[in-house]
């Protein structure tokens, strides 16, 4: 590996950002349910840049810390770390740079109490899911998977200052989400996974076994998809499209478990991240629709 001057495009990559644009999606949904009207516009703005500072500087601990596992996985061989594009020193400052700046922005210029949630998940993906969890045992994703679910509450509270029940049921539809959407890409990369050592479920367990589990989750993800219509959260609208999407969801997870198309995992993969995008503008669109005399059921 030779060592060449990073540029910008580089430190882009590490941060993951077409997972930070889907979870800045999620945020915002988090923001517009914790209010009948429009979010303050500071709270807009400055929120979702500290969350997506701090949501970077994650993931970019995530590629220092999994450079040996990058090295050896087809699907992050190319990474900037593992050519030798940044530096560990490199990588170590610009973590801390764009942590601690969005940490700045959320307690000044939103509320403490966001930020503090912030760093609970930054330590909880950067450090226990990818030095600790992801490496010990074939439920990482599942135990891990409350880290990557926050970002809807992190919304909420950057509108309420506190922590409800309505911010956390949107992390409770994106942590049952997280096990089936996940799996189904380490089925199609289980070679990978089992050349870097790591104990993913279809590793440890077989295809057939993660298959089951895929479709058993995807089942509870359905369930739990339709709470907020049944607590008074959302209305008609947002109901039936969970049940659409839910059974799109549900179509593809049926597909991976017979077994007779070798493109369904990766193709349940991709409908997983369509699926949560779509329930999530569907919970945005319901609520302006919704008379906000609903909203007290929350």
């Amino acid at each position: 590996m030779s060592q060449t001057s990073p540029g910008w495009r580089d430190y882009l990559e590490m941060c993951k950002p077409r997972v930070v644009l889907l979870m800045l999606l999620c945020s915002l949904v988090g923001m517009f349910l914790a209010t009948p009207g429009m979010v303050p516009w500071d709270i807009l703005i400055f929120g979702n840049l500290g969350i997506a500072l701090v949501a970077g500087s994650a993931a970019a601990m995530n590629h220092l810390m999994d450079v040996r596992i990058d090295t050896v996985m087809a699907r992050t061989r190319n990474r900037p770390m593992v050519l030798g594009k940044v530096s560990n020193t490199q990588g170590a400052i610009f973590i801390g740079v764009t942590g601690v700046l969005g940490m700045a922005i959320l307690a000044i210029l939103v509320n403490p109490l966001t930020a503090w949630l912030n760093l609970a998940s930054w330590v909880g993906y950067g450090i226990v899911y990818t030095v600790y969890l992801k490496r010990a045992t074939p439920q990482n994703i599942v135990i891990g998977g409350i880290f990557g679910a926050a970002p809807p509450l992190f919304g909420w509270t950057a509108v309420t200052n506190s922590i409800d029940p309505g911010g956390l049921l949107l992390v409770l539809i994106i942590f049952a989400w997280t096990p089936p959407h996940f799996w189904a890409l380490a089925i199609d990369r289980m070679e990978d996974y089992k050349k870097a050592d790591i104990p993913m479920l279809p590793v440890t367990h077989g295809e057939a076994y993660t298959k089951l589990h895929i479709l058993l989750y995807t089942i509870i993800m359905i369930i739990v998809s339709i709470l907020p219509f049944l607590i008074g959260m959302s209305n008609i609208l947002y109901f039936i499209s969970a049940l659409a999407l839910g059974a799109g969801f549900l179509y593809w997870s049926l597909v991976l478990y017979k077994g007779n198309n070798r493109k369904a995992p990766m193709e349940t993969f991709r409908y997983s991240i369509l699926y949560l995008g779509l329930l999530f503008l569907a919970l945005l669109l319901d609520h302006y629709i919704l008379p906000a005399e609903h909203l007290t059921l929350i």
